[in-house]
């Protein structure tokens, strides 16, 4: 056994939580992002402002999405170069077998791959066939067996939850604003995750308000400490730079968290706010605006196959309620509660910046 812990040691093999399920699904996020997300602002506005060499482009660009997370995937895990650009045939065929669920099909296929062929890297004289053959035949093959009851199950869960908070907007307005929003305060990806299930529709509407809460919450609530910085770092960045913070203080937390289990309810009750964009979206909050984007382009998506007759002054009221008024009017009122009640005190959200 230890034969076999040094032999995996040395071939940079490390199977962790921290490895898999952190590392490699925030990689896939990023792979996604420079794929189908890119290639669907870019779609659209071709669309939007006529210019036909940004649709080409942007479907150029959502066609390479399973080959963009494999590699991506493979990145995160330190993959020697001959298994990250064997991951390209893995992504391809794991996206297109899992269907709906293609992401998770990948995150799942492409981790096997990549160990499997960082295992015989180097291992031959003749590497430059070995490695590349057993990646793709393990990657492939996996893919085929495995991709499509992955993407099933993947879409079957999604397509629950997005049922359940149809058939019950309010509390599934809640439970998914909370859930996304903290899981993309941790260092986890909650656009991954929300890719992974393909969430969109009503429960992708709630899964943004709850992103858009831990935002501009935090961002809103931190300014005394930390400024303009801190409040384009969090509001059009990332939470997650308050993690450490939440660590040494998780009372820090309750506001963002309290904020999303309001505004979810009111973006599915009250605006029937829709994320029928790209469903990696529906994790963005306000990073870079993808989150306000990708509604945006769903709406144009409706439009096209008649789901909606044009876009209303109702539909950007909600929509600017749900990603920016309401989230900063309701954490910062919390915060200064927290803050009289002495559950936040001096500096607990400074950020080094």
């Amino acid at each position: 056994m230890d034969q076999v812990n040094a032999f995996l040691e040395r071939k940079n093999v490390k199977i962790s939580l921290k490895r898999y399920g952190i590392d490699a699904l925030g990689a896939m996020a990023q792979g996604l992002f420079a794929s189908l997300l890119i290639g669907t602002i870019m779609n659209t506005l071709g669309t939007q402002l006529g210019i036909s060499l940004l649709v080409k482009i942007g479907g150029f660009a959502t066609s390479a999405t399973g080959a963009a997370m494999a590699i991506s995937i493979g990145y995160a895990l330190q993959a020697p170069q001959l298994v990250l650009f064997s991951l390209t045939a893995v992504g391809i065929a794991a996206n297109t077998l899992g269907g709906a669920g293609g992401p998770l099909a990948v995150l799942v296929v492409a981790i096997i791959a990549s160990e499997a062929g960082k295992i015989v890297s180097k291992e031959t004289k003749v590497d430059i066939i070995v490695t590349p053959f057993v990646t793709i035949f393990v990657g492939v093959g996996l893919a085929m067996l495995w991709a499509p009851a992955i993407g099933n199950a993947a879409s079957s869960v999604g397509n629950a939850i997005m049922w359940a908070t149809e058939l019950a907007p309010f509390t599934m307005g809640i439970i998914v604003s909370v859930i996304v929003g903290i899981a993309l305060t941790l260092p986890i990806s909650s656009a991954a995750i929300c890719a992974a299930l393909n969430l969109t529709g009503l429960a992708g509407g709630a899964a943004l308000a709850g992103c858009c809460a831990q935002m501009i919450g935090f961002a809103v609530m931190s300014y005394k400490e930390n400024g303009v910085g801190g409040l384009f770092a969090q509001g059009i960045g990332t939470s997650m730079l308050q993690m450490g913070n939440i660590v040494k203080n998780p009372k820090i937390w309750l506001a963002p968290i309290i904020t999303s289990a309001i505004t979810g309810p009111i973006a599915t009750c009250i605006f029937k706010l829709k994320m029928n964009g790209a469903a990696v979206s529906s994790g963005m909050g306000t990073c870079g605006l993808v989150g306000q984007i990708g509604v945006y382009t769903g709406w144009v998506k409706d439009i096209a196959s008649g789901k909606m007759s044009g876009i209303t002054a109702f539909d950007w009221i909600g929509l600017i309620m749900i990603s920016f008024v309401l989230p900063a009017i309701i954490t910062y009122l919390f915060g200064q509660l927290f803050r009289k009640l002495g559950w936040i005190k001096k500096d607990d959200l400074k950020l080094d910046l």
